[in-house]
């Protein structure tokens, strides 16, 4: 009996050992081909670590760009607020030469402006819509820039002409020929006339 014992014994042995024999080859080849896998899958991480390297760069230089543009852009303000500064101090330096009448006449050039109400309505007539109060400012500020330059080129007609004192209306017609003449002046409604009188 112990002879059917051993055998069985034996016989499960080898048979056990041949089977461990064969889990160890099939992990061995699992092994393998796990590692040829890796080996065909390492050109797709190659080029994926390529691609995310070149995608990183990318946005390094995009990041070191922005910066470099928010710097000009602070160099850029920081430089009109110094033109500002020196405008105003300059402005300042005149203001503090001009003599009494000088000084009396900027006054009044700073106080003049055109009446809101009446530059809106006016606006709102022509385009026959309301008109925001920005607007109206900005119009305002227009019309006071023009009015100065037909003023100036009267003051230039009249300077032209001997005359002093007040500015009379035949130089102000006269100052707008000019403009206009120039091209400085919408032409608008105005018609050439069909002959000229020499």
């Amino acid at each position: 009996m112990e002879d059917i014992l051993s055998s069985d014994y034996s016989q499960d042995v080898k048979h056990n050992s041949s089977t461990d024999n064969d889990s160890f080859l099939e992990d061995s080849k699992d092994e393998n081909i796990k590692s040829e896998d890796e080996e065909k899958a390492d050109p797709k991480t190659d080029a994926d670590d390529e691609e995310s390297a070149r995608i990183r760069q990318e946005i390094e230089e995009e990041l070191a760009e922005a910066l470099r543009q928010d710097a000009i852009k602070k160099q850029q303000q920081k430089s009109r607020r110094e033109m500002e500064e020196e405008e105003r101090e300059r402005m300042q330096v005149l203001v503090s030469n001009f003599t009494e009448e000088q000084l009396d006449r900027y006054e009044m050039y700073r106080r003049a402006a055109f009446p809101k109400a009446s530059v809106k309505r006016l606006m709102q007539t022509i385009t026959g819509c309301s008109v925001s109060q920005n607007v109206v400012i900005a119009m305002s500020g227009i019309a006071k820039v023009f009015v100065g330059e037909v003023v100036e080129e009267a003051l230039d007609v009249m300077e032209e002409n001997g005359e002093t004192g007040g500015v009379q209306p035949k130089y102000l017609r006269e100052a707008v020929r000019r403009l206009r003449n120039r091209g400085r002046l919408p032409i608008g409604k105005y018609q050439k006339p069909y002959f000229k009188l020499n």
